[in-house]
């Protein structure tokens, strides 16, 4: 007899995107594994989505639908966490699809390597006009072995590329309630943790970008920035306890990314994210944080005040490119 195989939990978090939502519904049922569970969480929306979601839920046993008042997409993706039971967890965004064979390939490679926590495969970039980029997106196309230190110079892959244990779940622990980089951050935490990954060389997932535009596009809002910036600094602190080199690519790429977010922070008026990323800036430059560029940024805002040079360092920025 065969045994029964294991439950794959798909997580997606919505607010006001009822038509993507049935295709991102979609594409979870149309998966050639079974068994299978969807959590729609609807984070407080206020159009059709809030019906949409309920006749989802009422069509199929599989789906199960989370209500919660507008909190974001960290508190959302944590509302379905505590609920959902199964031994692998997918998370999807609303806006984006699964392809038919992901589960059925990723499950597989996990099976093969029980030292990999998650396993991840090719990610189609699909454009508003309907074309695909023809080339795996972002690094979703090479073969890497551990999370970190990759994961510190971008969030290599998107959300539904990777399928996750339910252990490595467990053992990051709770979503924070951010609206920015809550996902980044999440993979961060994971990746200080060691986790070694299952390579499926084959397509497994679609993101789509569209012109109802995207949260992280929101760069500018002064609500965006301070969750970036807490994200950053948790991020931080996890390539710190990872033991990543301070000397290496990775860390002088991402003190660069502390800096320049120091200063958009100022420029919005959050001057103490923008000292404490500033300061963390410099100490994961290393000895490069005692250059002189680092010197004078910081006698420049002691002296006229962390917004004002940031916003001196954003234009200068801007007439630069």
């Amino acid at each position: 007899m065969r045994m029964a195989r294991p439950l794959v939990t798909t997580i997606i978090p919505v607010y006001n995107r009822a038509g993507m939502l049935r295709e991102a519904v979609a594409s979870v049922l149309a998966q050639t594994y079974r068994p299978i569970e969807v959590l729609i969480v609807d984070d407080g929306s206020t159009d059709e989505t809030r019906e949409t979601a309920e006749e989802l839920a009422a069509s199929d046993p599989a789906i199960r639908l989370v209500r919660q008042s507008n909190s974001g997409p960290g508190a959302a993706r944590e509302a379905a966490r505590l609920q959902a039971e199964g031994a692998f967890i997918q998370h999807l965004d609303s806006d984006d699809l699964l392809l038919p064979q992901k589960f059925e390939l990723q499950v597989a490679a996990l099976e093969r390597d029980a030292s990999a926590g998650a396993a991840y495969g090719w990610t189609r970039r699909r454009f508003p006009d309907g074309s695909v980029h023809p080339a795996p997106w972002k690094r979703s196309g090479e073969r890497i072995e551990t999370m970190f230190p990759a994961m510190l110079m971008s969030r290599w892959w998107d959300t539904a590329t990777p399928l996750y244990r339910r252990t490595v779940i467990d053992r990051a622990g709770a979503w924070l309630p951010l609206w920015a980089e809550e996902d980044w951050e999440y993979d961060c935490r994971i990746a200080a943790a060691g986790t070694r990954l299952a390579y499926v060389a084959d397509w497994v997932c679609e993101y789509r970008a569209h012109s109802a535009g995207h949260l992280s596009g929101r760069g500018g809002d002064p609500r965006i920035l301070r969750d970036r910036a807490e994200a950053h600094e948790r991020i931080y602190a996890h390539a710190r306890a990872a033991g990543i080199d301070p000397s290496s690519v990775e860390m002088q790429h991402f003190a660069r990314e502390l800096f320049l977010l120091a200063r958009q922070c100022g420029a919005a008026g959050l001057a103490d994210a923008s000292m404490r990323l500033f300061r963390l800036a410099r100490e994961a430059s290393g000895e490069a944080g005692r250059r002189l560029q680092f010197r004078l940024y910081e006698a420049v805002a002691n002296s006229i005040g962390w917004t004002a040079a940031g916003r001196i360092a954003c234009i200068t920025d801007r007439l630069r490119w």
